[in-house]
């Protein structure tokens, strides 16, 4: 079952559409796919600086 998604806005670039546009037309993944991708990759980078992700060696 798909997970239930909240809409948003976000601004990105001419370039960063067309090139989203391409990808989508020679793949069929909706751009709204690959945004979200985006998003898992940017929080997966950056886990260490959220709350309650303390390491054993930072006690």
């Amino acid at each position: 079952m798909a997970r239930k998604k909240i809409s948003t806005t976000i601004y990105i670039t001419p370039e960063q559409n067309e090139t989203l546009k391409l990808l989508n037309k020679k793949t069929k993944v909706p751009v709204a796919e690959y945004i979200r991708e985006g998003i898992d990759l940017v929080l997966a980078k950056y886990k260490a600086q959220l709350p309650g992700q303390a390491s054993f060696d930072e006690l």
